[in-house]
């Protein structure tokens, strides 16, 4: 399979249906706009639809203000067979300023899949620059975390 892009970037204007009861925008607003920019990101890196299975370690740095430009990077930092790891960082400045303040990083798990929705296998990502590589061993070290997270969860999953 030919490889593709690995990363995308999404920019919006913050709108006040976007506003929680702090004025600020909604969590659960950033949570869906960084879920799409991974989506996005994981539909061009496979070429194929994708389905999220796993969004941890979501840090919210600063907030949003309303009005504000923000900035969905998303970027594939490993892939399994089947499975694509993807950063997110969300970014926001008001309108007119030229610097973007970063808010929001998380990683989110998306598996790709084919028309029954059986995993389909992906291109493998190949780390290219010192960054890539960095990321590339974070996607690892986190791995190695959530299974231990995992086995502590496990009791009450079910």
């Amino acid at each position: 399979m030919a490889r593709t892009k690995n990363h995308i970037e999404l920019q919006f204007l913050s709108e006040p249906a976007d506003v929680n009861y702090g004025g600020k925008v909604h969590g659960g607003m950033m949570m869906k706009w960084i879920d799409q920019a991974a989506f996005a990101c994981a539909l061009q890196w496979s070429q194929s639809y994708c389905v999220t299975v796993y969004v941890g370690g979501i840090r919210f740095f600063h907030p949003v203000h309303i009005g504000h430009l923000v900035k969905m990077e998303a970027r594939i930092i490993y892939t399994g067979k089947t499975s694509m790891h993807i950063a997110v960082d969300a970014f926001s400045k008001p309108v007119g300023q030229a610097d973007f303040v970063k808010n929001t990083h998380c990683i989110i798990v998306f598996v790709a899949v084919d028309d029954d929705g059986q995993p389909k296998p992906i291109p493998a990502f190949k780390p290219k620059n010192e960054k890539e590589i960095a990321m590339h061993g974070y996607a690892i070290k986190l791995m190695e975390l959530r299974k231990s997270i995992d086995k502590e969860m496990e009791p009450y999953i079910v």
